[in-house]
């Protein structure tokens, strides 16, 4: 017992660590590129670092690896954290992060999974991450292959219909090889998701599609690696986790602040902000 209390507390500050360096380094990408969403790097980070070193089957070596697990960023506005993300795990070159939206630069705003290993699937146009999702683990299943698909959403996003028509397909089709993460921050460009349109109660609505649901702290690098060590949650339904979190997390004057969804830092609330995530990008 106490080993595995030793080997879960390595792990859990292990994942902070990565968690940190992927939000100090989509902050600077931001800044750079004079482009992009932080609030939505800042509230993904923790899910993203939980799933490339803890919870995903995927060699950087072997980006195009058949039997490999398949990642989608529905919400491909959040580009920032997933290269951040995918350099620290390997698959780019941590210097090509500073290419973040330049002319003709592999690192778009939108993931291109022509351009850069390990992105799975273009994303970018909302509402088209989670019916892509669905057809790779219908893939899976009728080649009977054992790897699995995951997804990353926006809470925002699933005002989107083809979302509730892949929610439905998936069920029917038994996915139970595939697992769909909300990022839960309430926040959308512009106004609270609440109030543009509700989604509560969010997880009875997936369960009344036929979904096994999970609600977790979408911080808590602990308790995220327990459920995706869990999923299927049960034998037959697809897995939605949703994950409660906050926009902008990590940074004090950034967290929950709707106009955070696009704007720019400036260089003092660049350095502000990395005094507060602290250390130095690796």
């Amino acid at each position: 017992m106490a080993d595995q209390h030793i080997d879960a507390v390595e792990l859990e500050r292990g994942l902070r660590e990565r968690a940190r360096r992927i939000r100090r380094a989509s902050l600077r990408m931001v800044h750079a590129a004079r482009m992009g969403h932080p609030g939505g790097d800042l509230s993904s980070a923790d899910i993203l670092a939980v799933l490339y070193f803890h919870a995903l089957r995927v060699d950087p070596a072997r980006p195009k690896d058949p039997g490999r697990d398949r990642f989608v960023l529905s919400k491909g506005h959040a580009s920032a954290s997933l290269y951040a993300t995918l350099a620290q795990a390997g698959f780019i070159p941590a210097g090509q992060l500073d290419s973040f939206m330049k002319p003709l630069s592999p690192l778009n705003g939108h993931p291109n999974r022509n351009e850069v290993p390990g992105v799975e699937a273009n994303t970018g146009p909302l509402g088209h991450g989670l019916p892509v999702s669905v057809g790779m683990a219908l893939a899976a299943k009728m080649d009977r292959a054992d790897w699995r698909t995951f997804v990353l959403t926006g809470d925002g996003e699933l005002q989107e219909g083809s979302n509730w028509e892949a929610i439905m397909s998936a069920a029917q089709f038994r996915l139970d090889n595939l697992t769909a993460i909300v990022d839960r921050n309430g926040l959308q460009q512009g106004n609270a998701t609440e109030s543009t349109m509700g989604l509560e109660p969010l997880p009875d609505r997936w369960r009344a599609f036929g979904w096994s649901v999970a609600e977790v702290d979408g911080h808590d690098v602990s308790e995220l690696a327990r459920t995706f060590d869990a999923v299927p949650f049960e034998a037959g339904r697809p897995s939605c986790v949703i994950a409660r979190t906050h926009k902008g997390r990590g940074v004090s004057f950034i967290e929950d602040r709707v106009g955070w969804h696009h704007r720019v830092p400036t260089d003092e609330e660049l350095a502000a902000a990395l005094e507060e995530l602290g250390g130095e990008v690796g």
